[in-house]
């Protein structure tokens, strides 16, 4: 006896018909019922925000199902003129450097910050206006384009302020950095960055970095400071209250290095809940060496495409 060919109706258009071929199609069942706003309010040469990367890295890699990430750039030095930050003691440009090495020694990521003391940084409007030109073409580009901001400041202690320096990063984007630079320094450009600064006022954004979760009845968590990955999995859960939040696993370590041009120690043991002293026996477990090397710079491991 031959088999009658399956029938099904489709719920759109009410007409039923053969159901073809395929006997059975995977669903997920496990989408949010509500996408909430994410603000993260950032600068480029913000020290505990990269403190926060491997923290906020995770967050998004196990519940950015939840959320839409809004990255503002919050102005954090337009000049040395009148600058003052009294909670960490710095009037002036060489003050940063014993701020940076104490961030890094307690965060871990690696931080150089001699830059502050023979070819500082006179603003982070420069490269934050090159982040608005890229944005508004790319923005998984522009997020590439932050994370080399800093470690091009941080670690390689380059100063990213320097129009060479911020032409060499575009480069490496695939974009023409001659041409996007020139475009940075227009009246537009300001006029972008501008609007991330209105934005990050009607926030209530008074310090970086600030992550700020508005769910849909425009009630939400205000997060100051570089804080634990709880601090942030909680922040979501008070914004979704009727919905249990269940985190995605992991990305695979390869695939995790495709988001970027570097991992460091800490952002592997974070996102694996590693002991410092597991993070090569498994790297060498998870990837093939051939294709990556692993470095060391500031006491610091890192691994890195070769």
């Amino acid at each position: 006896m031959t088999e009658k060919n399956p029938m099904i109706c489709d719920l759109e258009t009410g007409v039923c018909g053969p159901a073809g071929d395929e006997e059975m199609e995977m669903i997920d069942f496990n989408q949010p019922n509500e996408v909430i706003e994410l603000y993260y309010v950032t600068d480029p040469i913000c020290s505990h925000c990269w403190a926060l990367e491997p923290v906020l890295q995770k967050f998004l890699a196990q519940y950015g199902q939840y959320v839409k990430v809004h990255t503002v750039m919050g102005g954090l030095l337009e000049s040395w003129d009148g600058f003052a930050d009294v909670a960490n003691g710095i009037s002036k440009a060489s003050d940063v450097a014993g701020h940076w090495l104490e961030v890094g020694e307690h965060s871990r990521m690696p931080i150089d910050g001699t830059l502050w003391l023979d070819n500082p940084v006179h603003s982070s409007y420069p490269p934050s206006r090159v982040y608005k030109i890229i944005q508004s073409i790319d923005q998984q580009k522009a997020n590439l384009f932050l994370r080399k901001l800093r470690e091009a400041v941080f670690v390689f202690n380059q100063n990213i302020a320097d129009e060479e320096v911020l032409r060499g990063i575009v480069n490496e984007l695939g974009f023409d950095g001659k041409k996007i630079v020139q475009e940075s320094a227009e009246s537009e450009a300001q006029a972008l960055l501008n609007e991330d600064f209105s934005l990050a006022r009607s926030l209530g954004v008074r310090g970086f970095p600030t992550i700020i979760m508005v769910n849909k009845e425009n009630k939400g968590v205000k997060i100051v400071g570089a804080r634990s990955f709880e601090n942030y999995v909680d922040g979501l859960q008070q914004v979704l209250p009727s919905e249990k939040i269940t985190p995605k696993l992991p990305p695979l370590l390869v695939d995790l290095l495709k988001t970027g041009s570097r991992l460091f120690s800490k952002e592997i043991e974070v996102m694996y809940d590693l002991d410092q002293s597991q993070v090569t026996a498994f790297i060498e477990n998870e990837i093939d060496l051939q294709n990556y090397q692993q470095k060391q710079i500031l006491g610091e491991q890192y691994l890195e495409k070769k």
